[in-house]
């Protein structure tokens, strides 16, 4: 019986040591960005000022930030190095939207 309760409360703080470790990778700062990001892309819809292709490219790049975010995320810790090509992509992918939204071009 005192091997079970053992083995359940070792099991318990390995469980609760994963979540700590993945809790400390978080990029609240990249989060917010993309999330603001998202929200500008959604404007320059509403406003037709993007085209549905500019719409379309600009998505998928949102897209790769996500999936660039997830992998670094993967091993539970996030490296300096590892935050600032995140943050390198998600300044390009603001430049982007920035550019697509003031061009001639717009949805009419």
């Amino acid at each position: 019986m005192f091997k079970k309760i053992a083995l359940a409360a070792a099991a318990l703080i390995s469980v609760s040591g994963v979540l700590a470790t993945t809790a400390s990778a978080g990029t609240p700062r990249l989060d917010q960005r993309q999330q603001n990001q998202a929200q500008r892309i959604g404007q320059g819809v509403r406003a037709g000022e993007l085209t549905r292709p500019e719409t379309r490219r600009l998505v998928h790049g949102q897209r790769e930030l996500r999936q660039d975010e997830r992998l670094a995320k993967s091993d539970g810790v996030v490296t300096g190095r590892e935050r600032a090509r995140l943050e390198h992509e998600a300044d390009q992918q603001s430049r982007r939207i920035h550019r697509q939204k003031h061009d001639a071009q717009d949805r009419n």
